[in-house]
């Protein structure tokens, strides 16, 4: 974890009690969204991937849906289809696209400037404008809410929740900040009574929500830009456990030092909610006050997937359901887990899913069943394509999202597994190459040592010029903070259009090559693809 600068302690609370009021007063908490204001619901930047799951259940559910975004997509097409009302351009008068009022207007403060013509008209006219969280707390009102939090792997955990509790028979509603491979959608209005949903840290957005059981994945200093500090950033997920219903469970992870700390300190202020870990055997072992869900035994990394043999000890009346009860012995029994997703960390996620998922009612072996039957998300080790023949022969490409230097360091880590284990069996010697975009001047500023490290994990590196999203550019602030201090043969790239050609140049057969970040590198896979399809020069 990156360090702040040292501050008093005082001057510490008086940050995080500064970017929580900030919170509040962007998403007026004190205002409840009422059934009746979500009968039509106006949302700005509709396409966004979260923005459009939610106008999906809207949809579904029947109230009414407007909205716009600055260019048409298959996102928008399909909401269209369903029903909704879409303009291609950001202007006041969007607000009376069915010529009706709408009953409220929803935001994204990360995405959408405040001066943004729709919300001054939305605020002129006293219409409320409010997040996409505050419309999603409102839906999960009448449901089992199962609500995955955590810096990183809160998509992939929350679609194996889905998957899981789908193969148990129980038609979850969900949204999920990214698409389903297994079904081709990133939200869904479901006949069953739990409802699965991402936590969103970055702006204290999950603190709107009342779960009945949290996960948390793993804590680690992010999104400083909004907290200020570690110490801000780290605590809110304290809130956001305070939150949990009575009765109620907080599944932490306890491989993660923070996860697992926030878990004793939920274990030490009483029984008013219930604490479950799940990890590794030896994490279990430094963790003994929290109660142990599920101990992963054995990780084996094989060419086409991670095998792990689990060890589930829950009561047998643990359900969000029906918390209550005289206490019974714990129900242990033992599963395999075959992930097709690499990597440690995605059978860390895959056992929070089954965890948490047999917390709200499902059967443990169909849980497991549907995991081990997870094709995975859009851009999560998302595989783009196998070179078949020619010079390339055996080479993959693969696209992911990693944007954090843990996370780069997870992704890294499953494709050198993957590789060991392809070698082994056939005796070939591949590469890992990365193509590497830095998210956020503020972000590269904050981690260029940790990107580094985490970056040399590959065989050879093409990073990219800063995507600097919403920011502008700081002083001084640019990929060479990286490059400089890598310790593996690495190329600047500052065109887009360029990388598939320095691939080409640096990719041999049978290699891992993965595009990795958020920004202009999530349109490279294809292309390179390409590149390597074609004759060496």
């Amino acid at each position: 974890m990156a360090h702040s600068d040292e501050t008093s302690g005082q001057t510490k609370d008086a940050g995080h009690t500064m970017h929580l009021e900030r919170h509040a007063r962007r998403v007026n908490p004190a205002h409840a969204i009422t059934p009746d204001e979500l009968r039509h619901v106006h949302m700005v930047g509709i396409g966004g991937v979260g923005m459009s799951g939610v106008a999906r259940i809207l949809l579904d559910r029947g109230y009414t849906v407007t909205g716009s975004d600055m260019k048409d997509s298959l996102t928008i097409l399909a909401l269209r289809a369903a029903g909704a009302v879409i303009a291609t351009e950001h202007k006041a008068e969007n607000l009376d696209l069915t010529g009706d009022t709408p009953t409220c207007v929803v935001t994204s403060f990360a995405a959408i400037p405040q001066d943004n013509p729709e919300l001054v008209s939305a605020r002129e006219r006293g219409i409320p404008v409010v997040t996409r969280s505050d419309v999603l707390g409102a839906l999960l009102l009448d449901h089992d809410a199962l609500l995955i939090a955590g810096t990183h792997g809160k998509t992939s955990t929350t679609s194996l929740a889905v998957i899981a509790l789908q193969q148990a028979g129980m038609d979850p509603s969900f949204a999920v900040g990214g698409q389903l491979s297994t079904t081709g959608t990133n939200a869904h209005h479901g006949t069953g009574s739990v409802f699965v949903a991402e936590a969103d840290e970055s702006d204290a957005s999950l603190l709107t929500y009342s779960p009945n059981v949290a996960v948390v994945t793993n804590i680690e200093a992010d999104h400083l830009d909004f907290y200020g500090s570690e110490e801000s950033y780290v605590h809110v997920f304290d809130e956001f456990a305070d939150r949990i219903v009575d009765g109620g469970y907080l599944v932490v992870c306890v491989d993660d030092p923070h996860a697992a700390a926030l878990g004793e300190r939920i274990v030490q202020q009483g029984d008013r909610i219930n604490v479950i870990g799940y990890g590794t055997s030896d994490a279990c072992t430094r963790h003994p006050s929290i109660p142990v869900g599920a101990e992963i035994t054995e990780i084996t990394p094989k060419p086409d997937r991670t095998d792990a043999l689990i060890r589930i000890s829950l009561p047998t009346h643990a359900s969000a359901e029906n918390p209550g009860g005289e206490p019974n012995e714990a129900d242990t029994s033992m599963h395999r887990v075959a992930m097709h997703i690499p990597g440690k960390h995605m059978v860390l996620n895959a056992v929070a899913a089954i965890v948490s998922s047999v917390l709200v009612g499902a059967d443990r072996e169909r849980a497991v069943s549907g995991v081990n039957g997870f094709q995975g998300v859009r851009r999560r080790f998302e595989s783009h394509g196998t070179i078949v023949h020619g010079y390339y022969e055996g080479a993959s490409v693969y696209d992911d999202y990693a944007h954090h230097p843990t996370e780069v360091r997870a992704v890294l880590t499953a494709a050198r597994d993957k590789i060991q284990a392809m070698d082994s069996v056939e005796g070939h010697h591949r590469r890992v190459i990365v193509v590497f975009q830095p998210h956020m001047y503020s972000r590269t500023e904050e981690f260029a040592s940790e990107f580094a490290e985490a970056l040399s994990l590959a065989d050879e590196a093409i990073v990219m010029d800063i995507y600097g999203a919403r920011e502008k550019p700081i002083p001084g602030v640019t990929s060479d903070l990286i490059i400089d201090q890598m310790t593996i043969p690495t190329h600047a790239a500052h065109r887009v259009d360029e990388v598939p050609r320095m691939v080409s140049t640096i990719a041999g057969p049978g290699d891992i090559i993965l595009t990795m970040g958020a920004g202009t590198v999530t349109m490279l896979a294809d292309p390179i693809v390409a590149a390597l399809h074609e004759p060496v020069q």
